[in-house]
């Protein structure tokens, strides 16, 4: 029953946020993490902080943003990894991850909701709780999934994967700001 509770005291948090400032995402793409493909068909976790912050930015899936915004520092760090990485590999010239959601990457921020303009502005509010119980999930239920974990926040947050049962990469967050202290090379 506590965790009715929480969830419920969650909600209302964020419905009073609402009620008297500009959050994001709206709220019909706070769970579009979990709409992309079947939890069991997920293949990689890549864990995030909180969502954007800006205008038209922030919608459900960590690092991506809809179309026609353009890729923030962060996700254009990404790509450029990417194309060093991967022969072939071409910037899709937008910020849409929906496409490797759809594919098994699950693009999961730690906390769902965000103040506009306010970054971490609904960080120990109950989210982390939450995301918590659906990181242990996919721990627990299933097997062989690829955790990417960037910065020292997602390894914390990852620390409870078993290493016997998944992989884990960490690294350096790809934010401009810690991008050179092991992301990118």
């Amino acid at each position: 029953m506590r965790a009715h509770t929480q969830i419920d005291e969650l909600m209302g948090f964020v419905a009073e946020e609402r009620n008297h400032h500009k959050v994001y995402p709206p709220p019909e793409q706070v769970f579009t993490w979990t709409q992309m493909c079947d939890i069991r068909d997920v293949k990689v976790v890549i864990l995030g902080q909180d969502p954007y912050h800006g205008p038209n930015q922030a919608h459900g899936l960590c690092f991506s943003v809809q179309r026609p915004v353009p890729p923030p520092p962060s996700l254009e760090n990404i790509f450029k990894e990417l194309s060093t990485d991967i022969d072939g590999f071409v910037h899709p010239g937008h910020g849409d991850l929906s496409g490797w959601a759809r594919q098994g990457v699950l693009l999961l921020n730690a906390v769902l909701t965000v103040r506009a303009h306010q970054a971490n502005s609904h960080k120990e509010r109950g989210w982390e709780q939450f995301t918590d119980a659906v990181v242990s999930w996919l721990n627990q239920n299933l097997s062989g999934l690829v955790f990417l974990l960037w910065g020292s926040y997602a390894q914390k947050k990852g620390s409870v994967i078993d290493r016997k049962r998944h992989h884990v990469l960490q690294t350096a967050h790809p934010s401009p700001l810690s991008v050179h202290r092991g992301f990118l090379g």
